[in-house]
Order: structure tokens, then C-alpha cells, then sequence
């Protein structure tokens, strides 16, 4: 299986850096996503590995072979795009063959290609149809089966689910993940939801400001990040943050609570918590915090309760049929081996 490697890679616009010397290695039949907000230089990384960037610094490396200088159509690299960019004119088979065509590759091999792949999309139906009797899953699934027709070293995908109805998005990240367990080819995924890449990655890369903040599995990722923007960027809804002063052996909260916790540095200090490892209790020498239920939001199997504590605000996820009500007073525990520690200063894991 092919593996890519990105060594030290930096592009800048002028003085504007975009990818500040980054480096990671993706495994042959790896599922890696790079997620981070907008404008952080995820898009702009996937287009310099299918070589519709360029780059100043660093190497990229495709099953071990420099592509630094090769034209995309020689890297065998497939993208997806969040565009569709299906010819209007061309059926769904003429649009899935098209790209073997202009590659000379004989009529009867681009059928079977073409037939393979759409049985696996499970479009075979749709074949004789054009994009604009389409819906907008079908013709991703259309856009899927053209890489797929490729039968690439990698696929890219960038943000291809962007244009979906929040059903749909949870349909196809289903239907992607499966296709990549089916055919274990290197994928590389970019997205800016959090909920895609927890989900769907093997492994993720977190990237802020055209840097890597955290590489790792989703869950070691969630239970353990190692800076304050990992820890807020993933997870839905987001951990909570309070300041917090270490003094002795425990740390303090807002409020006077106090939570019992040997060996750190003693100063100021972010705890973070996250939402389901917040309990309710009934008596006060149990609680670090105490507020007034200020929302409510019932999800059925979950409610998400946020509490109003001596002017911050804690969300804490309950079972569907909590019976808080608003403005009720909440007394709360959080768990010791749920908190984490966040230096003020450099955001990195106390």
C-alpha cells in the first residue's frame, strides 16, 4: 500500500506563512484526516500533495518516490472535491469513464471499471442519467466513483460532504468510511467538522494557523489533548473552560470549590472539563461548583443542561429525563480523572 510522507513543508504567500514547516507521515492504507478551522491551510496541504499547489521548503513523497516536481496527472492520486464538477452534458457512466478515455484506456476495460465501481456506490441505476436528475448524494456518489474508476495510490477528499444536508453529511460519512474498509486505499481527508473526524479518521491531525497542534487516534485526541485549542476544537458540545488557581495540593475554582490534586506547579491555571464527566449532587461538601440552571436542551437520550456558576457558564450532559427545570439551583462534581490543566500563557497541557 502506499504511504505519503510530508517533510517539512512550508509555503507563504509573501509574508503571509500558510504551512509552517510541517511534517507527517501517512501509513499505506490509512485513513488520515486533517481537520482544523477555516482559513488554518488544510485545502491549500491537500492541493499541494496532488500537485495543484506549489511549495517553498520541504519534500512530499508519494510510496516513497519525491513528486516535488511531478505534474499532478503523475502522482496517481484521485481527489474528490466539495464541487461535483460533473460535465452537465456526459450521463453518469460517460462522466465516471471520462478521465480512462482521455488515457487511452481500451472501451472494454473503462466498462468494466466503470460497472465495478457502481456496483460499489451502488448507482448502477443511475448509469444513463445525467447530473441534473441527480440529487446531491448521488452525485457525490458519482464524483466517488470516478476516483474510484482510477484505482489510485490515494484519494484526497476536500470537505466533499460541505454541500449535504446534515442527514445526508451522516449517510455518506458512513458510506466513505465503509467503501475505504472495502478497498484499504491511502485516504487523506479534509474537513473543517470536528463530528467527520471523529468519526471517520484513523488517525486526525489537528492544524491551526498552518501548524500541527496534535497528532493521534480520535479518542486519545478527546480524552487527552495536549493544548488548550485541541481540547476545545473537538468534541460536541465543546469542553468546558474555567479559571482555576493551583495553590498546595489542590487546584481552586470559581465559587471557592476546591479539587484535591498533588504535585502541580502552584499559579493560574485553565481547568477544562468535559460535559459528560460533570454528575449532579445532592450534597454540598460533594460539590466544586454551584450555579442556577440557566438553558435546557432536550436531545432525546441526552439533555444538555447549562448552569450558570459564579458568572461562567458549565455544560453538563444528563440523562434525556433529568428532572432539572430552569432557574432550579445545581450542585456540581466533576470528576478528578476527567479535568485537565491548561497553562494561561502557552495553552499547552499542564
Amino acid at each position: 500500500m502506499s504511504g505519503v510522507s510530508i517533510r517539512n513543508v512550508g509555503k507563504h504567500y509573501g509574508s503571509v506563512e500558510v504551512i509552517r514547516d510541517l511534517s507527517v507521515e501517512v501509513a499505506g492504507g490509512e485513513f488520515l484526516v486533517f481537520v482544523g478551522p477555516s482559513g488554518c491551510g488544510k485545502s491549500t496541504l491537500l492541493r499541494m500533495i496532488a500537485g495543484l499547489e506549489d511549495f517553498q521548503t520541504g519534500e512530499i513523497a508519494i510510496e516513497g518516490k519525491l513528486v516535488n516536481a511531478l505534474h499532478p496527472s503523475e502522482r496517481d492520486i484521485a481527489m474528490v472535491f466539495q464541487e461535483y464538477a460533473l460535465y452537465p452534458h456526459m450521463t453518469v457512466r460517460g462522466n465516471m469513464g471520462f478521465g480512462l478515455k482521455m488515457r487511452k484506456y481500451p472501451a472494454q476495460e473503462i466498462d468494466s471499471r466503470v460497472n465495478d465501481a457502481a456496483s460499489i456506490l451502488q448507482i448502477e441505476p443511475l448509469l444513463e442519467r445525467r447530473p441534473r436528475e441527480l440529487s446531491g448524494g448521488q452525485r457525490q456518489r458519482v464524483a466517488m466513483g470516478r476516483a474510484i474508476v482510477r484505482n489510485p495510490k490515494v484519494f484526497l477528499f476536500d470537505e466533499p460532504l460541505s454541500n449535504l444536508d446534515a442527514k445526508l453529511r451522516v449517510d455518506m460519512r458512513s458510506e466513505i468510511k465503509a467503501l475505504h474498509q472495502r478497498l484499504k486505499t491511502t485516504s487523506i481527508y479534509v474537513t473543517h467538522d470536528q463530528v467527520e473526524a471523529m468519526t471517520m479518521a484513523d488517525r486526525i491531525v489537528v492544524l491551526n494557523a498552518g501548524r500541527i497542534e496534535q497528532v493521534g487516534s480520535p479518542l486519545d485526541l478527546y480524552h487527552q489533548p495536549q493544548t488548550r485549542f485541541v481540547a476545545g476544537f473537538l468534541g460536541a458540545p465543546a469542553m468546558n473552560f474555567l479559571p482555576a488557581s493551583v495553590a498546595g495540593d489542590a487546584i481552586q475554582l470559581p465559587g471557592g470549590g476546591r479539587l484535591q490534586r498533588p504535585g502541580l506547579r502552584p499559579g493560574p491555571a485553565e481547568l477544562g472539563v468535559r460535559p459528560e464527566r460533570i454528575r449532579v449532587v445532592e450534597q454540598d461538601s460533594q460539590a466544586q461548583l454551584r450555579g442556577t440552571v440557566s438553558v435546557l436542551e432536550p436531545l432525546g437520550a441526552d439533555t444538555l443542561v447549562t448552569a450558570d456558576c459564579a458568572g461562567h457558564k458549565v455544560v453538563v450532559r444528563l440523562p434525556g429525563d433529568c428532572a432539572l427545570r430552569l432557574s432550579d439551583p445545581v450542585l456540581l462534581a466533576l470528576e478528578p480523572d476527567g479535568i485537565v490543566l491548561f497553562d494561561t500563557q502557552s495553552g499547552g497541557r499542564l
